[in-house]
């Protein structure tokens, strides 16, 4: 549309200074001749924006003519700025509408906020994703979102592990936990969290819900992470850890040291809490002969077997290799 063309040539001279005609065409993806007749219609209508000739010449603003934010401290500013328009605004199709944003509120912003928030841009990078990254897709979080907004009832049919149910809910907002997008909704009055990439159909129905009374999306989420964090298995075990790897150890995440003792010979002694056995035993071997387990002795047998195995099969290898080399 002409106005947000407009608009956005406004905005992109108060943010970058003199641009020239070929500029303007290039950002905006029109022609030279469509950016002579929008500066013609800026300038009929009260904007005070002109051109200046010569090699380094272009389309420029009066200096005086800026829009000024107030009742704002420069860091809160630079806060905003720095927002970074990751994956999950391509999820929610809000790249665009972000960049918009951003462009309004830096030429809002003094000239010493504008050249600042370029700086730190460069300086500080945020990035919310993990280095291992879950293979999902979300080709329903669009028809989510759409219901969410309109508080619309949706229909879903949501894969679990012992098959495919069908509900009906009241969505009440999408939460993104790294890269993995979940919905919270309302079922049959009880609130409910479903992972996005697990719905099989989504469809919302004309009618619409009325959101609980004092619900609030972040307190909900905050809340159930430390409910599922409680719900989780414990398996408790008393481990001698090399006193080295001791800070490394307290990093893990499936892993945790109720408390320790130094010994005389170089090592701790630790009561540890794991998540299961199975996690205890690959954590156990990970570290190698830096832990002995003390016990229980389920998760010594289970890890003193899985040790003879290891020798045993590169035991065979090892033969393997000294008989091809003799021949």
């Amino acid at each position: 549309m002409k106005a947000d063309r407009l608009l956005s040539i406004l905005l992109l001279l108060q943010n970058h200074g003199r641009m020239s005609s070929r500029e303007l065409a290039d950002k905006l993806e029109v022609s030279e001749r469509t950016i002579f007749r929008d500066m013609e219609a800026l300038s009929m209508s009260g904007i005070p924006v002109y051109a200046e000739r010569g090699a380094k010449g272009g389309w420029v603003l009066s200096e005086g003519y800026r829009t000024q934010l107030t009742g704002m401290k420069t860091e809160e500013i630079l806060s905003l700025l720095l927002s970074n328009p990751s994956h999950l605004l391509d999820d929610l199709g809000l790249r665009t509408d972000f960049e918009a944003a951003y462009q309004k509120l830096l030429a809002a912003s003094p000239s010493t906020i504008r050249s600042n928030a370029e700086m730190v841009r460069q300086r500080i990078h945020i990035d919310g994703a993990g280095w291992h990254q879950l293979d999902e897709s979300y080709p329903l979080l669009s028809a989510v979102q759409e219901a969410v907004w309109g508080e619309r009832k949706l229909v879903v049919q949501y894969r679990r592990d012992d098959g495919t149910v069908e509900r009906l809910v009241h969505p009440l907002g999408v939460v993104a936990k790294r890269s993995v997008w979940y919905l919270v909704a309302q079922v049959d009055g009880d609130l409910r969290t479903y992972r996005i990439s697990r719905l099989q159909s989504a469809q919302m129905l004309e009618e619409t819900f009325e959101r609980p009374a004092g619900f609030d999306l972040e307190s909900y989420w905050e809340q159930s992470k430390s409910e599922f964090k409680t719900s989780l298995p414990l398996f408790p075990a008393l481990l001698k850890i090399r006193e080295p790897l001791r800070s490394r150890f307290t990093q893990e995440r499936y892993a945790r040291i109720l408390c320790s003792a130094p010994r005389s010979d170089g090592w701790l002694e630790a009561a540890v809490q794991f998540q299961t056995l199975d996690s205890a035993v690959e954590i156990v071997l990970f570290y190698g002969s830096n832990i002995e387990v003390l016990a229980p002795s389920e998760l010594l047998l289970k890890v003193t077997h899985e040790v003879k195995a290891m020798a045993a099969l590169y035991g065979i290898r090892e033969k393997k290799f000294f008989f091809t080399y003799d021949r």
